[in-house]
């Protein structure tokens, strides 16, 4: 499977030329750097060209990195039921420079562009809808930022009862918690629920 990729990526590198800003291959997979106003041929030519035949899509998502200029990476997975094969895209952007949708080359990636407009605030042009699709009606912010607040902003939601839309903030729906990731079996001092006749029977081991 490695020696297919690896001859895969080098035709690719060969037909799309300065389209790829590279490949890399690691743990098995596949991966081409797309320039960002490329990823539309890129997409066309793996689903159409009759080496490829990437005819379905998977999933397109984002990745954070605020550290860096172009803090978004988009991601693309592709699938060959032809040549049983894998391939993952991923293009480089801003929150500013918008990436060109590829929903006229998979249709199916019409709500994955959605997610990663509403959870990064990643722009896409050429997408027939492009609006929020998880959050709440005036949700403010980006949640999968890594510099979104846990807390200070606000949400929006209807409330039954008081059969109207309320705004309140943003707050975390579970509590933090301390694991101590021991083995159950072994290391822990206290007794598990349920344990407590067992652990009074004459021979019994002892916690601990």
């Amino acid at each position: 499977m490695d020696e297919t990729l690896k001859d895969l990526a080098v035709h690719v590198s060969a037909a799309l030329g300065s389209a790829l800003r590279g490949t890399s291959m690691a743990f098995g997979e596949l991966t081409l750097d797309v320039e960002r106003a490329e990823i539309v041929k890129v997409a066309t030519f793996l689903r159409d060209h009759p080496s490829c035949q990437f005819t379905t899509i998977i999933d397109v998502c984002g990745v954070d990195y605020p550290e860096r200029e172009t803090r978004f990476d988009v991601v693309y997975h592709l699938l060959s039921m032809k040549q049983n094969l894998r391939v993952r895209l991923k293009v480089e952007t801003d929150e500013a420079s918008p990436v060109p949708s590829i929903c006229g080359v998979f249709p199916g990636a019409n709500w994955f562009e959605r997610e990663a407009y509403d959870m990064y605030g990643i722009l896409f042009t050429g997408h027939p809808e492009l609006r929020r699709l998880l959050t709440d009606y005036g949700f403010d912010g980006y949640p999968l930022r890594k510099d979104f607040p846990l807390t200070g902003f606000v949400e929006v939601r209807y409330d039954d009862e008081a059969k109207r839309v309320i705004y309140e903030p943003v707050r975390l729906s579970q509590e933090f918690r301390n694991f101590d990731f021991l083995s159950p079996w072994e290391g822990v001092e206290y007794v598990l629920p349920g344990d407590e006749k067992a652990a009074s029977q004459p021979g019994a081991p002892k916690a601990g």
